[in-house]
């Protein structure tokens, strides 16, 4: 866990009896300076800490952590909710509430009734990133926009010398894995998960970097040519690499949305609308997708929204892409143990082969 205070710029904000608020979020996601305009702003101090894995948060919650205000991925909603571990909103303490997007409103409602506990706080997809010319050198050719690209066997061989990257995020490979067979994750027996499994496990031999925190410095320096990413990191890289493409390869991909939640063990939940309600206002969340490369929750038609489209087309996905995405869907207790013990198979051969 990574943990600081972020400074408070303006010496009168700062006092004896300065609140603070504790924040637990995903690294590398969110914009200093945005959080230090909020205590600016409100004279609040901000503990901000950071994870890299989703189990961190969900082993946080269960311990009883102190966090005010929380950022899981909608794949964690139903747990948290059926567990009673967040506390149900009350849209009324937020006046920037009419801002969200409607449409990513209701697919949240549609997982386990989760718009009664969340506001989105970014949502993203998890795609492909190519750097188009080192690939198609390798290739002798154009690079289809496909899936095939990194789970079928001819081209892996023919790609792995330019650097193969694969997120370590166990449910979102093995759905992306199965879906380009044409197979849903949600449907598939333990049996099933084994045998794609030690499909993967094989596959991943190729592989350069598993790993979420160095991957985008790894994109942007020309060590990969060819990787699973989030958009946001995706974007992130391409900013510094030109030659670097962000797709939704044709299969389709993950559509995932991260979300503010007070937890039931918060402190200081008015200190957490506040925040979030900092967050809904659209000059901030322009600026924090400017600076993230993730994609802001709020309606198109706001006018900083509709600037944004205008100056950063990449931070607003086209209509024919969003078509092609999915959500991963919550799974059983059982298919995500048996797809947490075929992972560890597959970290422990790729540590095993970075070892010298």
């Amino acid at each position: 866990m990574k943990t600081f205070l972020v400074a408070v710029l303006v010496c009168c904000a700062v006092n004896a009896h300065a609140q603070t608020l504790k924040i637990y979020n995903w690294a590398g996601y969110i914009d200093p300076a945005v959080v230090e305009g909020f205590q600016r702003e409100t004279g609040v101090t901000v503990d901000y800490q950071t994870y890299t894995l989703a189990q961190e948060l969900s082993a946080a919650l269960d311990a009883g952590a102190d966090f005010d205000l929380v950022v899981p991925s909608h794949f964690q909603l139903q747990r948290l909710i059926e567990q009673n571990q967040l506390q149900a909103l009350e849209p009324s303490k937020l006046s920037r509430y009419g801002n969200l997007d409607p449409k990513l409103m209701a697919s949240l409602a549609g997982l386990s009734g989760a718009g009664r506990y969340v506001v989105p706080y970014q949502w993203s997809t998890v795609g492909l990133v190519i750097d188009a010319a080192r690939v198609e050198q390798q290739l002798g050719k154009p690079a289809p926009a496909s899936w095939q690209l990194l789970f079928d066997g001819q081209y892996v061989a023919q790609l792995k010398g330019c650097g193969i990257g694969w997120v370590d995020a166990p449910q979102e490979m093995f759905s992306l894995w199965m879906n380009f067979q044409g197979k849903r994750l949600l449907d598939a027996s333990p049996r099933r998960l084994a045998e794609v499994g030690a499909q993967m496990l094989q596959q991943s031999a190729a592989v350069r970097t598993l790993d979420n925190n160095t991957y985008t410095e790894q994109l942007a320096s020309g060590q990969l040519c060819v990787s699973v990413a989030w958009s946001g990191h995706a974007l992130q890289a391409a900013a510094r690499r030109s030659t670097l493409k962000f797709l939704v390869p044709q299969e389709g991909g993950l559509l995932t949305v991260d979300s503010w939640a007070i937890p039931k063990s918060a402190k200081q939940p008015e200190l957490a609308y506040r925040f979030i309600d900092y967050m809904l206002d659209a000059r901030n969340a322009r600026l924090n997708s400017e600076a993230t490369h993730f994609y802001a929750p709020l309606r198109s038609d706001l006018p900083e929204m509709a600037e944004l489209a205008k100056q950063s087309a990449e931070l607003v996905p086209p209509p024919g892409e969003r078509r092609r995405l999915y959500f991963l869907e919550p799974l059983s207790a059982q298919q995500t143990q048996v797809i947490n013990q075929q992972w560890q198979a597959i970290k422990q051969q790729y540590q095993q082969q970075q070892r010298p």
